[in-house]
């Protein structure tokens, strides 16, 4: 033992630690909660109202067809895939 601190002084450090992890941890927690809370009422109300935030008739609901975004294309006539 280096130091001449007693049980309770030693005690009272590991609580004083102990507790320090813990309300560090719980801000932590409670923070990211509280962030993505708002990022999703963002989101909801970007959707809900897109005249507050800037956006069109739609907002950002708005899509576009495949053959437009150029993510997918028809490989063959849709008359052709329902016909035997």
């Amino acid at each position: 033992m280096n130091s001449m601190n007693g049980a309770f002084v030693q005690g009272a450090e590991a609580y004083g630690r102990l507790l320090e992890v813990f309300i560090d941890g719980h801000w932590w927690v409670v923070g990211d909660y509280l962030e993505n809370v708002g990022k999703c009422t963002k989101r909801l109300g970007a959707n809900a109202y897109p005249h507050l935030y800037g956006g069109g008739s739609f907002g950002r609901l708005q899509g576009s067809s495949p053959e437009v975004s150029g993510y997918a294309s028809p490989s063959k006539e849709i008359q052709a895939r329902f016909s035997r």
